[in-house]
């Protein structure tokens, strides 16, 4: 073959090359992204201990509206908790038997139904503290944990964003251990935060919503699989001590 005709085979200009560079950047950052997304979906643990069933599915049995003033109605349907637009606040909270304050896990599937704010403010103990971890806050988008070292969750370490679509149900889990509140959404991690080292406390209208509580800001929410599962504390190990 002529060699002309090998130098138009495999010559290639300048920008040529740096496109397909480019291309082949972009393919592998993808690869890996798609393997570190499998990865973290693989190695989420489900709670394994006690389950308390939270809410029956038919009633608002061991549950009481809050008294945020202005709030929505709130009514069990369809195997549904439906909390209606307040203004601003629409919540229930718990009344019935005593709840564990570490070492569970809480989850549900919650829906924003109507509205573009928060559809979901869960409000849970920490020992001794309480916290709420936020779904949909600030426009509609903002996820987070108020109050971390007195910022609340527009502005502390546990800020994140996601996109939430109104009308479809989003399977959330929150965990409580000795040492870490951790959080999935659809068994993404979206928040691990070190309470022993940080200072856990809660927006002053949240109060209210203590011990377990579920709010809405200006906005339909529906919950269903309402649970709380008990898990076994972490085994410490003892240290040996040399005889003299």
């Amino acid at each position: 073959m002529d060699q002309s005709v090998y130098r138009k085979m495999f010559s290639f200009s300048l920008p040529t090359l740096l496109g397909l560079l480019f291309l082949l950047i972009v393919s592998s950052i993808t690869t890996q992204s798609f393997a570190e997304e499998k990865v973290k979906k693989e190695t989420v643990e489900k709670p394994k201990g006690k389950v308390i069933q939270l809410f029956d599915g038919k009633s608002l049995k061991n549950w009481k509206i809050t008294d945020f003033g202005g709030q929505g109605d709130v009514r069990a349907e369809e195997g549904k908790l439906i909390l209606s637009p307040g203004e601003p606040i629409t919540g229930v909270h718990w009344v019935g038997p005593k709840l564990p304050t570490e070492n569970y896990e809480i989850s549900f599937d919650a829906q924003r139904v109507d509205g573009n704010d928060f559809f979901c403010a869960l409000t849970f103990p920490v020992k001794d503290k309480p916290c709420s971890m936020v779904l949909g806050g600030w426009g509609g988008s903002l996820i987070g944990l108020s109050n971390i070292n007195d910022f609340d969750a527009s502005e502390n370490e546990t800020t994140d964003y996601y996109s939430f679509e109104n009308e479809k149900w989003y399977n959330i889990r929150l965990r409580v251990d000795e040492k870490f509140i951790r959080a999935w959404i659809d068994d993404e991690q979206t928040i691990k935060v070190d309470h022993t080292e940080a200072r856990i406390s809660i927006r002053i209208e949240m109060e209210l919503s203590k011990p377990v509580g579920l709010a809405t800001f200006q906005t339909t929410g529906a919950i269903k699989n309402f649970k709380m599962t008990e898990l076994k504390a972490e085994k410490k190990e003892k240290t040996k001590t040399k005889k003299e």
